[in-house]
């Protein structure tokens, strides 16, 4: 039976909260053909400790990295590089996965050569007293259903089928999922390149994306990861300190996919990012 090895890739910062609980959800997987890489941006608290005393006396081959923080895709990027197995894996330090997880995605994976990215649904562990977290999961709790003409089931579809969405670019903008909710074959990132260090809040949407012009995608209609949501995670850091990727992010895909794209999602990228509509706007600005 063919069992690709796969990469468990865990970026670590300061997660002595849970991630014994992260790495005992990975140890746990009923696919054995593992191998666990820790890359930590110089945690100064246990989470190192924690780590090696959780997995010294598992049987699974586990690598530890340390890497100087250069932001979060850096630490993701480094990560994949060390990385030897045929597929990644990722499970962020809050986040945990279903023991059958792997071992349902490599199955869907290997059913087609040339799906890159496989996804699930995930199951939220939040604080149902905090206001933002149920405002969050209000509007990004379910994500599989939110396009127009897609209906997303159990299977495969074609990357450039997503790409050309009417709702691709609504919200919510991750309509796969964090980087736990994923697996993805490694020559993936030979032939796509890494996730973009300059974005901090969007480099996993805009590597789905990015991704989506290549490869065939796979979805597993079962909640196989939990994603944690609280107030110390990045996407809610990043809220409070306002920081808004949309344009950078538009910009960015209007150089990468723009034919990929529904025609009136093309029209309006192309009104807001192109040099024509520079001059248009600057026309508009100096006639008043």
């Amino acid at each position: 039976m063919n069992q690709p090895l796969v990469s468990i890739c865990i970026p670590t910062y300061n997660g002595e909260e849970f991630i014994e609980q992260a790495l005992q959800s990975a140890i746990n997987q009923t696919y054995k053909n593992i191998e666990i890489i820790i890359s930590d941006d110089n945690s100064v608290d246990n989470t190192l400790a924690i780590v090696k005393e959780t997995l010294i006396n598992s049987s699974i081959p586990f690598y530890i990295f340390n890497h100087e923080p250069k932001g979060i895709g850096a630490n993701w990027n480094n990560c994949i590089k060390k990385a030897n197995g045929v597929y990644i894996k990722f499970l962020f330090q809050d986040d945990l996965l279903q023991f059958d997880c792997i071992e349902k995605m490599i199955e869907l994976a290997l059913s087609d050569n040339n799906i890159g990215l496989i996804y699930c649904k995930r199951t939220i562990l939040y604080d149902r007293n905090n206001a933002d977290h149920t405002k969050w999961i209000r509007y990004c709790g379910t994500l599989h259903t939110k396009w127009h003409k897609i209906k997303v089931k159990q299977g495969v579809l074609e990357g450039r089928k997503y790409l050309s969405d009417l709702y691709l670019m609504n919200g919510p903008l991750n309509k796969i999922g964090e980087p736990t909710a994923v697996l993805i074959r490694k020559d993936c990132f030979d032939r796509v390149g890494y996730f973009d260090e300059s974005l901090k809040q969007t480099l996993d949407i805009e590597y789905w994306y990015r991704l989506m012009k290549y490869y065939k995608i796979g979805f597993i209609d079962e909640e196989l990861v939990s994603f944690r949501l609280h107030d110390n995670q990045a996407t809610f850091v990043n809220k409070n300190n306002s920081v808004n990727e949309r344009n950078l992010l538009d910009q960015k895909l209007y150089r990468n996919i723009f034919w990929y794209f529904h025609p009136q999602r093309r029209w309006k990228l192309f009104k807001s990012h192109s040099w024509l509509g520079d001059v248009v706007r600057f026309l508009k600005r100096n006639k008043k």
